[in-house]
């Protein structure tokens, strides 16, 4: 089983976040436990500018078990025609492309996707199974 995670849950995690902290932490490990947990460039990218020094984020994912899978084209373009169908059903600025690629990375390179999500890859990448520690 390979798993996708998404910057939150891991935002969740290695800031100790008070609300969603835990159940971001058990259901990772649960991830980790049953399989592969992979991040895309953009995960990788958006949890580098958390952190002080490059290095240390790298050591973190490493630490957890979490690696890099890259996207890859046929990702990309999967998120700019779900991106497109977002802005054409009115879709505002709130989201961006980035979102957009981490549910084509998942859909394309893992089995499911870790995202607090609360429906939107649901709703623009059918099929996709997503794992909420919200829910």
């Amino acid at each position: 089983m390979i798993t996708a995670v998404d910057t939150s849950v891991l935002l969740d995690v290695f800031g100790a976040d008070p609300r969603f902290g835990s159940s971001s932490r058990a259901l990772l490990g649960q991830c980790l436990h049953e399989g592969r947990v992979i991040v895309c460039d953009v995960v990788v990218a958006e949890i580098t500018s958390a952190f002080p020094e490059a290095r240390a984020a790298q050591d973190a994912l490493a630490r957890l078990g979490v690696a890099y899978e890259p996207s890859g084209e046929d990702a990309a373009v999967l998120a700019g025609v779900a991106f497109a169908a977002y802005r054409a059903r009115g879709g505002k600025r709130e989201r961006v492309v980035a979102d957009f690629l981490i549910g084509s990375h998942a859909l394309q390179h893992a089995d499911r996707l870790l995202s607090r999500d609360r429906g939107f890859h649901r709703t623009y990448f059918a099929g996709l199974t997503v794992l909420d520690p919200t829910a």
